[in-house]
């Protein structure tokens, strides 16, 4: 938990450093990151939660320590009213002009002895404060993924426009070919005008492409509050690492041990039992000590000299008090708890269970990912080959415009392919570590360190 306030807390420093006028616009991740998690609504909404909650721990401790109050009545008593003039030893009742007062002040000191609700709600806080700290730091992990993942999607996009924008260089040049070709009489109509279809459907391909990109850029601007600059982009050579430890079952012990979502649900289920605890307290007798002060004293303008005011007195004592009957209240508390804790305990098994299934799924990803990438890295050179002998075989009239049209296909399918793979592959490692609770400004830092 530590670490990760730690690294918010760098994170805003260097986010202020990076709005300093004169300063370059974030192109790294790590600028990327430092901005989000300085304008991130999401994890300031978690922050801002996780401090309402840890408010409840001082709350329900406040009622364990002594409680002081004091008081201080006056009253008056005007003609044709009765009074009560009171000096401490005796009264009287006094009538006529002019008027009387009365005045008592008293301090009341209050300590619970014995209260098992009250001890029970306290520990109860603990832990919902601890659930709600664990929250915190899955959202801060998960901005990790967020950042990453929006970032790669602009990289992703980017690609994708620049294989379209290729695709349709690369259909207009078969075009202009084909109505050369028509117009010396050497190829028919027909591959003019599927030249011209696939062009003119490529270009509007493009446009979709264009406008995919700017969506994703405004998700960064989204996540950071701040228009992206010019990204760095994924380098070529990347390590393909299998996860360490090479056991999938290991990584989902970790999980169970680890995973904030987890640790989040397994402390609610834990305070709902203190929770209970309190609830089943209130059969129970309470056991208080109570001193109190009191001075009292009274007076009149109807009979000059009759002040009085009487000794303070004090008060010391243990106050007993035991239930026995509230309309079914504490009954229906009871109920109410052991239903609370049946509900978290289902929500923590499907956590669990969740948390399990991510845990094998991105191990599997991340290891498959290696051989996806690396086959696909191989497609795309294959598949350059191929475009470039069905060109030379089109030119010599050994194949066909359709052929050339398809190889010209295949490879921005590819290559499309092979970016997603790449960028998949890195954001499956990160989710994965995310997954059992170990991301950390670390792993985005070792990220950074790929682009370019």
């Amino acid at each position: 938990m530590q670490k990760g306030k730690l690294a918010v807390r760098l994170a805003w420093w260097f986010a202020a450093i990076a709005c300093v006028p004169g300063i370059a616009t974030a192109e790294d991740l790590m600028d990327i990151y430092r901005l989000a998690v300085a304008n991130d609504p999401v994890l300031a909404t978690a922050d801002a939660q996780r401090l309402v909650v840890a408010e409840g721990v001082p709350q329900a401790r406040a009622s364990l320590l002594p409680q002081l109050s004091a008081g201080l009545s006056l009253q008056q008593f005007h003609p044709g009213n009765t009074g009560v003039v009171n000096d401490g030893t005796s009264s009287s009742t006094t009538n006529g002009p002019g008027h009387s007062r009365q005045r008592d002040l008293t301090l009341t000191l209050d300590q619970t002895v014995l209260d098992l609700s009250k001890f029970a709600r306290e520990r109860q806080a603990k832990l919902t404060a601890e659930a709600q700290d664990a929250t915190y730091e899955g959202e801060l992990q998960n901005l990790y993924v967020r950042t990453t993942s929006a970032y790669f999607n602009v990289l992703v996009a980017q690609d994708q426009v620049e294989v379209f924008r290729s695709y349709e260089d690369a259909y207009k040049q078969q075009y202009d070919q084909a109505t050369t070709l028509f117009q010396q009489g050497l190829a028919p109509e027909a591959d003019l005008t599927q030249s011209q279809a696939y062009y003119l459907y490529i270009k509007s391909s493009r446009v979709d492409a264009e406008n995919a990109l700017k969506d994703a850029r405004r998700a960064l601007q989204q996540l950071t509050g701040k228009e992206p600059g010019t990204l760095k982009v994924l380098r070529e050579d990347l390590p393909m690492e299998l996860p360490s430890p090479g056991d999938a079952n290991a990584w989902v012990d970790q999980a169970m041990h680890q995973n904030p979502s987890v640790l989040a649900a397994s402390r609610l289920v834990s305070a709902d039992e203190h929770s209970l605890t309190a609830a089943r307290a209130g059969h129970l007798p309470t056991l208080n000590l109570a001193v109190g002060y009191d001075k009292a004293g009274a007076w009149s303008n109807r009979v000059p000299g009759s002040a009085s005011y009487g000794p303070g007195s004090t008060t010391v004592g243990l106050v007993l008090a035991v239930p026995l009957f509230s309309g079914g209240l504490t009954q229906s508390q009871v109920r109410q708890a052991i239903h609370q804790r049946d509900a978290d305990q289902g929500e923590l098994e499907t956590v669990r269970r969740q948390t399990a299934r991510d845990a094998f799924n991105y191990f599997n990803l991340v290891v498959a990912g290696i051989e996806q990438v690396n086959d696909a890295r191989k497609a795309v050179d294959a598949a350059r080959k191929a475009l470039a002998s069905m060109r030379a075989g089109y030119d010599i009239g050994t194949q066909s415009l359709t052929n050339v049209v398809v190889a010209i296909r295949t490879l921005a399918e590819i290559r499309s392919q092979y970016t997603a793979l790449r960028h998949q592959f890195i954001l499956n490692k990160l989710l994965l570590k995310r997954t059992v609770g170990a991301a950390s400004l670390q792993d985005v830092q070792e990220i950074n360190r790929l682009l370019e």
